[in-house]
C-alpha cells in the first residue's frame, strides 16, 4: 500500500469521467502553451485580453491547436460568462436564446457574455446574419473557431466585425511540455499514478501527435491505461497506444489547395523531393489521383512547354497508365511522371506566348485576315483577290518563303520567344535561320523590283 492508500483507491482518485485532454485544459494565460506569435507579452491579442477588451474574434487553426481552450481562457481572464454553441447541432433559436439571456444580464448589471461558436464555418448565411446585430451592439462578444479559411467560409459582413487570429500546430517542444505537465499533475493529470516515462517515449508522443495537443494527451492516457499504475511507458508501449495518424488533409477545404499548390510549385521549382512528398501527402489523405494528373498535365504545358516536348506526352501517358493499372501499381507512373517533370528543363514561353496572343486578339478583334492567306473556293472570291499572291512554302527547296501572316495592324509583333533551355535552343536556332532566309528573300525581291523599275523608267 502506498502513502495514498490501496491501488484501487489511488486509481479511483485519479480516474475521471473526463478524458485527460479535457482535464488538462489550461485555465489561465500562464498555463496556455504555444501560440506565442499571438499571445506573447506585447502581442495585440495578449494586450487586449489583459485589458479586458478582447473584442469579437475568429480563431482559425488546425484541430488540437487550442482554439476552444483559448476561448475559455479569454472568458476567464476577462470575467465574462462563457456560453458555448455548436454550429453542428444548434440553430438560430438557440442563438436568440443566448442573446436574450446576455441582454438580461447586462440590463441587471451582470457580467458580459462570450458566445463561443465551434466550427463556425458550418453556419449557413442566415445563421451568420443572425449574429450581426448582437455582435455589433456589443450584447455578446463573439469568438468563433474554425479549421477552414474564414475568407471562404464566413460572410463578409460578419468577417468585417471580427478580427482573425491564426493558430499554428503546436511545436514538438510545446507538446513535450504538455505531456510532462500531465505526468506531473496529481490533481488533474496522471501524477498520482507514479508512472515512469523515458525522454524518448515523450519525444515520440510529441512528434507523432502532428501538432495536436488533444492527440498527444489522448495517446499518453491510453499508454498509461495500458501499463497501469507505477508502470513504465516505453517507446514500444507508446507506439502500441498510438492509433494510425490521419493526414491533416481535407479534399474539399483549403488544405486541398495548399497541398496542390505546394506540389505544383515543387515541380516548377525543379525539386523532385518536395514534389514527391506533397504527392504522397495528398494520396495518403485520400486525394483522387486524377487531381494530381490534371495539375501535372497543366504544369507540363505551362512551366516546361517546348523546353521538353516529351514532358506533356509523358504526363498524359502516365495518366493513361494509371487508368489501366489502378492503385497501388498506378502510383508508380504517377511518381515517375512527378520526378520527370520536376527534373525537366523549364520554360514558360508557351504561357507567355498565349497570354500575349490573347491580349493582341482582344485589342484587335476586327483586324481583317490578309487577302493572300484567305481561301478562294468561289470565282467571286478569286475576283476579289482572295488567295492572290499566296506563296506555297514547299515550292522552295528550304520549305520556306517569306510572307506575312499577321493582320497589317500587328505586323512585326512577336508573341513567342523561345527560352534558353532544352529543346527550345533548337527552336531558337530554327527561328533565327528562318529570319535569315526571310531577309535574304526580301532583299532579293527588292533588288529584282528595283531592276524592273529602272527598266520601266528608261522606257
Amino acid at each position: 500500500m502506498s502513502a495514498f492508500g490501496s491501488d484501487e483507491t489511488l486509481f479511483s482518485a485519479v480516474a475521471s469521467s473526463q478524458p485527460l485532454a479535457a482535464r488538462m485544459r489550461p485555465r489561465t494565460l500562464d498555463e496556455y502553451v504555444g501560440q506565442d506569435h499571438v499571445l506573447a507579452p506585447g502581442k495585440p491579442l495578449r494586450e487586449a485580453i489583459e485589458r479586458g477588451t478582447p473584442g469579437s474574434i475568429i480563431l482559425w487553426g488546425p484541430p488540437g491547436s487550442g482554439k476552444t481552450t483559448l476561448a475559455a481562457v479569454i472568458a476567464g481572464a476577462t470575467g465574462r460568462v462563457f456560453v458555448p454553441f455548436s454550429a453542428v447541432t444548434e440553430g438560430v433559436p438557440r442563438i436568440r436564446e443566448i442573446v436574450s439571456q446576455a441582454r438580461e444580464r447586462l440590463a441587471t448589471g451582470g457580467r458580459q457574455t462570450i458566445l463561443f461558436i465551434d466550427e463556425i464555418h458550418r453556419l449557413n448565411k442566415a445563421q451568420q446574419d443572425s449574429l450581426l446585430p448582437p455582435t455589433e451592439e456589443g450584447v455578446v462578444t463573439l469568438i468563433g473557431a474554425t479549421t477552414e479559411n474564414p475568407s471562404f467560409e464566413i460572410n463578409g459582413a460578419l468577417l468585417s466585425r471580427t478580427r482573425v487570429f491564426v493558430l499554428q500546430p503546436l511545436a514538438p517542444a510545446d507538446l513535450e511540455a504538455l505531456v510532462r505537465r500531465a505526468l506531473a499533475d496529481r490533481e488533474r493529470g496522471l501524477g498520482a499514478q507514479e508512472l515512469s516515462v523515458g525522454d524518448e517515449a515523450i519525444a515520440l508522443i510529441a512528434e507523432e501527435a502532428d501538432g495536436d495537443a488533444r492527440r498527444a494527451l489522448t495517446v499518453l492516457e491510453a499508454a498509461a491505461a495500458h501499463v497501469g499504475i507505477r508502470g513504465e511507458i516505453t517507446v514500444e508501449s507508446a507506439r502500441e497506444a498510438m492509433q494510425k495518424r490521419f493526414a491533416r488533409y481535407d479534399k474539399a477545404g483549403e488544405e486541398h489547395f495548399n497541398l496542390l499548390s505546394a506540389y505544383h510549385k515543387s515541380l516548377r521549382g525543379s525539386d523532385p523531393q518536395g514534389a514527391l512528398y506533397w504527392m504522397a501527402r495528398m494520396l495518403d489523405g485520400g486525394e483522387d489521383p486524377m487531381t494530381l494528373f490534371r495539375r501535372a498535365i497543366a504544369m507540363a504545358a505551362e512551366d516546361i512547354g517546348l523546353a521538353d516536348p516529351n514532358a506533356l506526352q509523358l504526363a498524359v501517358a502516365a495518366r493513361d497508365a494509371f487508368h489501366m493499372l489502378g492503385p497501388p501499381e498506378g502510383y508508380l507512373p504517377l511518381a515517375e511522371m512527378t520526378i520527370y517533370l520536376a527534373t525537366a528543363p523549364k520554360s514558360n514561353s508557351t504561357k507567355r506566348a498565349l497570354d500575349a496572343a490573347f491580349e493582341a486578339a482582344r485589342d484587335t478583334p476586327a483586324a481583317p485576315t490578309p487577302l493572300h492567306i484567305r481561301n478562294a473556293p468561289t470565282r467571286l472570291m478569286k475576283e476579289l483577290g482572295y488567295h492572290r499572291g499566296y506563296r506555297y512554302a514547299h515550292d522552295s527547296p528550304d520549305a520556306y518563303l517569306a510572307q506575312d501572316y499577321l493582320p497589317e495592324v500587328l505586323l512585326g509583333r512577336e508573341f513567342y520567344a523561345p527560352g534558353p533551355f532544352g529543346f527550345e535552343k533548337r527552336i531558337a536556332e530554327r527561328l533565327a535561320w528562318w529570319a535569315e532566309r526571310r531577309e535574304e528573300q526580301l532583299r532579293a525581291e527588292a533588288e529584282r523590283g528595283g531592276a524592273e523599275g529602272g527598266t520601266e523608267e528608261g522606257v
